[in-house]
């Protein structure tokens, strides 16, 4: 099915943080490391480096076509005014192949190599908890109950490197609502599917980074209501490729990547903060707000800059500045007003 796309008509008035086409990540760039790694020497060094040195330090890869790749269909959607962004003109390469999701393996290159055979079909996704409604939605609902839209959002992982991502999804919000909010709930509760068969990190924590699965994330009631909060269906037009977190995961743009759980099969309204999965594995080094704040630091490295992926050659050292709140304060600040930002991390 060919992906179209429905421009509203009329007079546009851009959001405060839109995103110009020239500064949208080409995909490209998200290629296998792997064999450029083994090529080079570096397996063991590699392995000893910090982490947002294995991050930072390679930029420029080779392409490694996976066998049996994932089937990915177009998806229609729209350009509300408030998000109007130009297309991104970019390869999705890019996207698709420098990954962050242990469930399929701790290397960037081990979720392209090792989701290509994933099943998304059946897939139920709930909404329980706190609400007055609960809400089952299979595969088919998950494109088709909510009007959907494109948003390009920049993506800031606490690695300390980043992206510019074009979503195809609808709002959190919408969903929530729909299932009726209750008004003693405090916070959401999102977690991944727990299928160590087919996602082989979750076979044991020592395969996975530690982590404990299904790995699970949450948001305050307000963070989760907020406009830019937002579940995403596709990227690039199409429908989300299994290592980018099909068939729908969250992205909170303000917030560091970890926050944006993938391929999730539960969303749980709650009256008490929930646990996350990394703020278990390693509390002092990252919290639950994970808001993206270039004044504080991870224990072991700045988050002053970061590298934006797709720039520079492959030991690019180029770095921007990294801008409070992923650069959303506009449309986020007020959330945390009340809150000591340093020690509520």
């Amino acid at each position: 099915m060919t992906g179209k796309k429905r421009f509203t008509q009329g007079i546009q008035k851009r959001a405060s943080w839109h995103i110009p086409d020239n500064q949208v990540t080409p995909e490209s760039v998200f290629n296998d490391r792997r064999n450029i790694i083994k090529a080079l020497g570096l397996g063991a060094l590699g392995a000893s480096l910090p982490g947002q040195v294995q991050a930072g330090i390679f930029d420029l890869f080779g392409e490694q076509k996976a066998q049996n790749p994932f089937v990915t269909q177009g998806l229609q959607y729209a350009t509300p005014a408030k998000f109007v962004l130009p297309n991104p003109k970019t390869p999705e390469d890019k996207v698709t192949r420098h990954n962050n999701f242990y469930e399929f393996g701790t290397s960037k290159s081990d979720p392209v190599d090792n989701a290509q055979g994933f099943k998304v079909d059946p897939w139920t996704l709930t909404i329980d908890g706190l609400v007055d409604k609960p809400i089952t939605l299979d595969l088919h609902e998950l494109t088709t109950r909510f009007a959907l839209e494109e948003r390009t959002y920049r993506l800031r992982c606490v690695e300390a490197w980043s992206m510019v991502v074009p979503w195809v999804g609808f709002s959190l919000a919408s969903l929530l609502k729909q299932a009726g909010v209750q008004s003693n709930a405090t916070h959401i509760a999102f977690e991944t599917l727990f299928d160590p068969d087919q996602m082989p990190g979750q076979k044991s924590r020592l395969m996975g980074g530690g982590i404990h699965y299904p790995y699970v994330e949450g948001l305050t009631v307000a963070e989760a209501m907020n406009d830019l909060s937002f579940l995403a269906v596709g990227l690039y037009g199409k429908t989300l490729p299994p290592q980018n977190g099909a068939p729908i995961r969250l992205v909170v743009p303000w917030k560091y990547g970890f926050k944006s759980i993938k391929s999730i099969v539960r969303i749980r309204v709650m009256d008490k903060q929930p646990p996350t999965s990394w703020n278990q594995l390693a509390s002092s080094e990252y919290g639950f707000y994970a808001n993206v704040n270039p004044e504080v630091d991870h224990p072991r490295w700045s988050q002053a800059s970061e590298r934006s992926i797709g720039e520079g050659g492959l030991f690019s050292a180029k770095r921007i500045p990294t801008q409070m709140f992923n650069g959303y304060g506009d449309s986020v600040a007020d959330l945390y007003k009340n809150i000591d930002l340093r020690k509520f991390y």
